[in-house]
Formats: structure tokens, sequence, C-alpha cells
């Protein structure tokens, strides 16, 4: 899956094991200067003897994993699926930092508003935190899931780190001791895939799920404040049959006011609109497109940018006016867009991925179904194998009587 991500005037998109970054504002210098980097030329681990072996057979294909900038953009993180944490400085220019080995493959990561730790998750439910200000210090345990974990955010004082896992939990822990767990956010059906703290309102987090459903949290008490349904997003598969799809992304705008969620494989974003008064949101426009979209990013002009899976229009903008989104034609967006034109190959091997969420729903069974099907089974096999028994007696009394009949005497 390719992915989006502006801060500033710069814009970075992943896809595969590169990433391409350029300049996008219209103040920025070098404005037409283009930076890429791919991760399978990056620095490998080097295995011990005993390893070796598993090492080989644990390779990953250099994939980006997850990405996030720093919050004023003068750094920018990546991980990928052959466990490396990659740090760049961007400010001049665009320079690797950094190249650092986690544990396990990583979900999600963030970066501290002090810009002086990155914080990753990973698939076995456990946190690391990493240095910035010494980018080749080891990283270390910070706090732990019994789930895998899919998302995390800190909130923007710096002072609560949010997990959420695929066991439907929302975990609010203090970053400087995450061993005490402040509260925990449970409403959730199914296995949470975003989670972020307000801009306007730090106080209040929101949440998405594969139950889907957008979830408006007072996240310091565990306390819903409200809850969105969106299970009107359904399309049909393949076979025809009716599927519902996880929200994979929600972003923000600088204000806080307008909210965009995109589904994972629909070809459409809903944007809500936040009432700071009532603390409510309301859905504000349904935007249908012609392809599908990868991912979706405000910029800080509250400009909404989606990065799309057509090489012809891969990025489009939107802008609020007379209370309508509507597109907008902008430089910075066709600059980004002649780039990944230019470097299509980049993001060839993301069109028509499948959905990343699909094997984290959980099985359900019917046992008491089962049970009683195996029943009715058991009885008709007895049914059956009386009429079975009772046949054949009545034909072993039939030969019988006809044994014991004496013979007709000839005439």
């Amino acid at each position: 899956m390719a992915t989006l991500s502006l801060c500033g005037g710069r814009a970075a998109v992943t896809a595969g094991s590169r990433l391409l970054a350029a300049s996008v504002g219209h103040e920025e210098r070098n404005c037409d200067e283009l930076f890429m980097y791919d991760c399978s030329t990056a620095e490998k681990r080097l295995p011990d003897d005993k390893e070796e072996e598993a090492s080989a057979v644990a390779a990953g294909s250099d994939k980006i994993l997850a990405s996030a900038f720093s919050s004023s953009g003068s750094y920018f993180a990546l991980t990928d699926d052959n466990k490396r944490l990659i740090l760049f400085r961007t400010d001049p220019v665009w320079q690797c930092l950094s190249v650092r080995f986690v544990v396990r493959r990583c979900t999600a990561l963030t970066v501290t508003a002090g810009e002086d730790r990155i914080f990753v998750a990973d698939k076995s439910g456990d946190v690391y935190s990493f240095l910035i200000t010494d980018p080749h210090a080891k990283g270390r345990l910070e706090l732990g899931h019994l789930s895998m974990l899919l998302h995390l955010a800190i909130s923007p004082d710096d002072k609560y780190i949010i997990t959420a896992d695929r066991d439907e939990k929302i975990r609010i822990s203090l970053l400087g001791a995450p061993h005490n767990i402040v509260s925990f956010c449970l409403g959730h059906t199914e296995f949470v895939t975003q989670v972020l703290v307000l801009p306007s309102a730090p106080d209040l987090l929101m949440s998405t799920s594969g139950d889907q459903t957008l979830k408006l949290w007072e996240y310091q008490k565990g306390t819903e404040v409200q809850s969105c349904s969106l299970s009107g997003r359904r399309q049909q598969d393949g076979n025809g049959e009716h599927k519902s799809f996880a929200v994979s992304r929600i972003a923000a705008c600088s204000d806080g006011r307008h909210i965009a969620v995109l589904f994972d494989c629909v070809p459409a974003v809903h944007i809500f609109h936040f009432d700071a008064a009532s603390r409510q949101l309301r859905l504000q426009q349904e935007i249908r497109l012609e392809h599908r979209v990868w991912d979706i990013a405000f910029d800080a002009s509250s400009g909404l940018w989606m990065l799309q899976e057509s090489e012809e229009e891969v990025i489009l903008l939107y802008r609020l006016k007379e209370e309508t989104w509507q597109r907008s034609l902008d430089d910075g967006v066709k600059r980004l867009s002649n780039h990944l034109r230019d470097n299509w190959t980049l993001m060839e091997e993301c069109r028509g991925t499948e959905s990343c969420y699909r094997n984290l729903y959980k099985a359900s069974y019917d046992n008491m179904a089962t049970y009683l099907r195996k029943k009715e089974e058991r009885i008709l096999e007895k049914q059956q194998k009386k009429r079975k028994e009772a046949k054949g007696a009545q034909q072993q009394a039939k030969e019988q009587t006809q044994t014991l009949q004496p013979a007709t005497p000839a005439s």
C-alpha cells in the first residue's frame, strides 16, 4: 500500500521499498528537487553464525511498513519488513542520519512533539522508543500488549501514549512511565485501526475500527463521547457478495475542524465537521471518486490531498469553498504529480493489492448450530440403522418360513 505524508511544505510518498520526497510549498527553496531512497540499498544486519540460517529464512522484501514526519517536519522516520528503522533529516536537505534495527516487524510509528524520540509498535504487541538526539542508540522497550498492535499516538503535550490493538482495546499510558496505565477506551467490537488526538481538543481522541464505527473519547477517563456508524459503506466483492471494509485512515486539519475518513479498498472519502461547542462530529460530505484511494493527508492550509491509484491523476486536492469540498489546482500538487508520473514504477507494484485488514477479522463459530446439526445426523443414522435391522429381520423370518413349509407331493 502506498502512503502520503505532508508536513509544512514537504511531501513524502512511500511505495514498496522506496521513498520519494519533494517540496510542495509555495515558498520552498529548490522546489523542483526530488529525494529518493530505496530500502533495498540500506545497511543489512550482520547475523551471528547460529542465526545465519534463520535470518536468511526470515529476510523480508524491504517493503516500507510505516512512516511519519516529526511535528515540525525536520525529521522523517520509516521502518521496513527487514526490521530496520531509518531516520532522515529533512532540513536544509534530505539526509539519512541512521539505520537501526528493531526486534520485530513494526506496524506503526510516531514521533514525540518534542522531536526527541521515535516510538514504534510491532506485531508482537511491544512498543520501543529510539532517541533522535542520539541517532545510533539502541531502542528501549517501553510497554507491551498481549495482542498485535495496529496503531499508536502521542498526546500533543507528550504526556500520554495511546496504543490500539487487534483485540479491540485502546490503552492510555503515561509516556514518562508507560507501566502506569491511566485508562482503557473499550467499546469497539473489532480491531482498532487508527487513533488520533484532535488538534483543537487535545483531551479528545478519535478511533476507527474494523467494526465500521468512528468513536470519540475523553481518553483520560476512558469515556465514550460519541459513536458514528459507518456501516453503510459496503461494496460487492468478486463473487457478488456484499462485504464490509475497515477504516484505513483518518486525518485532521491543523485547526481540528475537519476530519477525513478513508475506507480500505473503497474509492470514496468521508469528511466530518467537528463542532467545538457541542463537541460532536457531523458528517459533512462524501466525496466519491473513480479510482481507489491509497492515502489522504491535510496540508497546512487545510487542503485535503488524496493519493490515488491513477497515473493520470495520481494526486487530487480538495478545498472547502462555500461549505462544499471542491477540486482545486495547486502548483505543489502539479509538481508532486509530475514526480510520481516520472517514477510510476514506484506505484505500479501497489496497484490491485488486497486489503491488509481482511485477515484481522476474527472467525466466529456457532457451536450450538453445529451441535444440533450433528445431533440430527446421529438421530438419522440411528433411525436408518433400525430400519435396516428391521428389514433384515423381516427378510430372515420370511426365509425361515419358506424353509419350514412341507413340500407339495407330486400328483
